[in-house]
Parts: C-alpha cells; sequence; structure tokens
C-alpha cells in the first residue's frame, strides 16, 4: 500500500536556447510545474505537469493545471491508501471530468513512487522492455525553406533517426519540398498542430510527393471524424496527437480509419495507466506508436523515456537530450543522445535521474505545500 502524505507544486522558469515556434504560437521560456512526492514512509520522488503558458496546445494551461491540482486533484490522493498505481486514475476520474494534464502530473508521481519503493527502474515497473530508445527532432517554423534545411542536415548529422517539420498556412509545401530535396533519404515528418481544414485537402494532398512518414494532426485538436475524410485522400499516413486523449478516441480512430499512427504523450491523456490502455490497444491493432515531446525538463523527459521502452513505440520519439532546449536541465546527469541517435533507458530506481534541488530553487518563482489532514 502507498499513502501520499505530502505533494509539494513549484513552478519554474527555465529558458529555452533558442525560440521554439509552432502553428499557434512561440516559446522562449517555459513555465514549467514540477511536484515533489512524498509518501507516509519519507520516500521522495519529482514529477511533472505538462501544460503550456497558454490554452493553445490544449484547453489546459500551467495555471489551470495548479488551480485543479491544489483544488481537486490533490484532496482525492492525499492520504488515501493505493494498493497499485493503476488505481489512480479511476478515483481521479470519478465525478471530475477533463483536466487530463493536471490529473497526469499527479498520476504519475505516483507511478515514480511506486518504482522508488519497490527500487526498480520506471521503465521495467511499467513494463518496457528496451533498453535504448530511438529519438527524432522537432524542428520549430523557420524563417525561410534555406533555413529549414540547415536545421534538418545538422539534425541527420547529429544521429537523429527523425525529422519533425513544424508547418503552418505558408510554411508548408515549399518548406518541406526543401528539405526533401536536400535529403532524398531522410526520415521526415511534418506536424500541423492543427492549422488546417478541409478547405486545404488540396494543399495538404500535395504533401504525398514528398515520401513523409506520417503528417501528424493536420486538423483541430479535438477532431476524429474530418480526419478520416482527409486520410481517405491521402497516401501518407495521418498521425493523431491532440485528439487522442483516451482509449475511447483511439479506438474511434481505428474504427473510421481517421490515423494510422498514434503519438501517445502521457501528460496530455492523463498519464501512465491510459497511456498504457492505449498502448496495448494500438499493438491489438497494428498501429505504430510514439511518444512526443511537450519541452519537458528531464523530470518529464524521464516520464517519457520510460513509457517508449514498450514494444509498441516503434517510431522514434521526441526525446532529444537536454542540450537541445536547455542550457541547464534540472537533473543529472543531463539526457544525452549517442551518434547513431540513441537515447539510453535508466536502470536506477524510480525516474533514474537525480533531480538537482538546488538548480530547482534557483528556479522556482512560486510553491505550494499540500499535505494529508
Amino acid at each position: 500500500m502507498t499513502c501520499l502524505a505530502q505533494l509539494s507544486l513549484r513552478e519554474i522558469r527555465l529558458p529555452l536556447r533558442e525560440p521554439f515556434r509552432i502553428s499557434s504560437g512561440e516559446v522562449t521560456e517555459r513555465r514549467i510545474m514540477l511536484l515533489e512526492l512524498r509518501d507516509a514512509d519519507g520516500v521522495t520522488v519529482w514529477s511533472e505537469g505538462v501544460a503550456g503558458e497558454q490554452p493553445n496546445y490544449s484547453p489546459e494551461a500551467i495555471d489551470t493545471v495548479w488551480i485543479a491540482v491544489t483544488q481537486w486533484v490533490a484532496p482525492r490522493v492525499l492520504g488515501r491508501e493505493f494498493a497499485q498505481p493503476h488505481d489512480v486514475f479511476p478515483v481521479l476520474e470519478a465525478d471530475f471530468r477533463g483536466n487530463l494534464m493536471a490529473k497526469a502530473a499527479v498520476e504519475m508521481g505516483m507511478w515514480v513512487l511506486e518504482a522508488q519503493r519497490q527500487g526498480v527502474p520506471l521503465a521495467r515497473l511499467l513494463g518496457g522492455t528496451r533498453e535504448a530508445i530511438a529519438t527524432g527532432i522537432s524542428l520549430g517554423i523557420q524563417a525561410s525553406p534555406e533555413a529549414l534545411v540547415l536545421k534538418a542536415k545538422a539534425a541527420i548529422a547529429e544521429g537523429y533517426r527523425k525529422v519533425k517539420i513544424k508547418i503552418a498556412p505558408g510554411y508548408d509545401v515549399s518548406y518541406v519540398r526543401a528539405a526533401r530535396e536536400a535529403l532524398p533519404d531522410a526520415p521526415l515528418m511534418a506536424d500541423a498542430n492543427n492549422a488546417y481544414t478541409l478547405h486545404d485537402i488540396d494543399l495538404l494532398a500535395q504533401l504525398d510527393e514528398f515520401n513523409l512518414m506520417m503528417i501528424e494532426q493536420p486538423l483541430a485538436w479535438d477532431d476524429v471524424v474530418q480526419h478520416a475524410t482527409l486520410q481517405k485522400r491521402l497516401r501518407t499516413p495521418i498521425c493523431l496527437d491532440e485528439s487522442i486523449t483516451s482509449l475511447d478516441k483511439a479506438r474511434d480512430m481505428v474504427a473510421l480509419d481517421a490515423g494510422r499512427i498514434v503519438n501517445i504523450k502521457p501528460g496530455r491523456v492523463g498519464g501512465f495507466a491510459s497511456s498504457l490502455a492505449i498502448h496495448d490497444y494500438c499493438v491489438s491493432q497494428d498501429i505504430p506508436v510514439w511518444c512526443g515531446g511537450m519541452l519537458e525538463s528531464g523530470i518529464g523527459r524521464a516520464c517519457n523515456v520510460a513509457l517508449a521502452s514498450l514494444p509498441g513505440f516503434t517510431k522514434p520519439g521526441d526525446l532529444s537530450p537536454s542540450a537541445r532546449y536547455w542550457a541547464r536541465d534540472v537533473v543529472t546527469p543531463e539526457w544525452t543522445m549517442s551518434s547513431d541517435g540513441m537515447v539510453q533507458v535508466p536502470t536506477q530506481a524510480g525516474l533514474g535521474v537525480a533531480v538537482d534541488v538546488d538548480r530547482i530553487d534557483e528556479l522556482t518563482v512560486r510553491r505550494v505545500v499540500l499535505q494529508m489532514g
């Protein structure tokens, strides 16, 4: 039995090495919510909330997640005994709709806590089988096709196994064409972050000529039906990201043939229990999955790497090393990548990396400590 005795929330401000731009906006500094969980025996672990500063990726943002965790999530878990971490998500789902990023921040921490208590790596607790994860890079929208080509060539030279090109209206076909002409055999994909509608179907169909691995979430963030119409027109597989918030949504995608690949982000779908359910279903349907990133610190990265060690994650994940985004991360050792594009799955207990508390203290701009009554 695990009983959560204390939950501390912190907001840190972590500046990016360079601005990161997608169709819905640009980020130069990440406001990140970190959570410190302590059980009744004094075991302490960390987790991370993935919500951004604005509700432009999902309806949630760091400030709404902060409210949801303090007012609704924490009271449901503090002081309550859980036989296994699988039991946490059903408790958070009961008479409490949505707020999946808030739920995930705590639910994933409870899995880390259980792994730490058992003295096993988080990946093993989740059922992971890989020792290393193939890694891709996500390139934000660039100022010109030429700038994109330079970034893409550099990424391939570094060993990345996949190059994701962020696109938006006016930054799409000519950009992808330039990248493909410069890198005729490279594993390229496009990510639209729901920047298009079915009125753009002819334009999106032009992307078929570039032999992309996938086109990620071209249409509305909560849509499945219209993606099915688009997939019928495209040879290129559609990958659903924002639309897949639960196992039921994955089932809808398969039933409608609205996509043929799924990006599972645990922080988006409510945590690890939901991620495992989606993973297992996709494996049963021969749907490849991979793990995307949300500009997490090294704490959130540890959770993603652990999940991506499961057998169904057959596409390279967005698991770039710490130095790709941060001048200095909040974990030691920082995340690194081999010259052939692989990230090692930690073998130490829990997260598998040490949290740099002094670094977090330096970056903290607000904090609240919640305890069981």
